[in-house]
């Protein structure tokens, strides 16, 4: 076994909801245990492990089609097998991955209130004004009437 191992974070949908609770999940290789992984993550990132739990995942079985000229020839074939750890870090460590999706989001939101601001703006002043709607302008007779 080498010295040292490789971590490839699964960044999905999942795993981000998970990493908001201080869980972040790797692919690993196969033959590596815990406690590896445990030292890999706190020399890598430098931040304290509490927790890792491993599972071993299959890899399904697909169909392979070759077709050679007028010939197709259909076969058996079966993704890679391969392990994921879910690592579970000390209150107050975090690891970068969704840091630029958090920073767009808040960017996002940033200038949804600008536009937000601005139609509310416009809105008021739309109210004030009569919409582009005329009414013809009052004589002085009408005025004194009025009185």
């Amino acid at each position: 076994m080498s010295k040292t191992i490789t971590l490839r974070p699964r960044l999905n949908e999942k795993t981000y909801g998970l990493a908001e609770s201080r869980v972040y999940v790797f692919d690993v290789d196969r033959s590596v245990n815990k406690h590896t992984i445990a030292r890999a993550v706190e020399a890598q990132f430098e931040v304290k492990v509490l927790e890792v739990n491993t599972m071993n995942i299959p890899g399904k079985a697909k169909r392979i089609v070759n077709t050679t000229g007028k010939r197709s020839v259909n076969a058996e074939g079966h993704r890679n097998d391969y392990k994921k750890a879910y690592v579970t870090l000390a209150e107050g460590n975090a690891l970068p991955f969704f840091d630029a999706i958090e920073e767009e989001e808040e960017k996002e939101q940033a200038v949804q209130a600008k536009v937000d601001k601005a139609a509310e703006k416009q809105a008021a002043k739309e109210t004030k004004t009569r919409r582009g709607f005329r009414l013809p302008k009052k004589s002085k007779q009408t005025e004194e009437e009025s009185k």
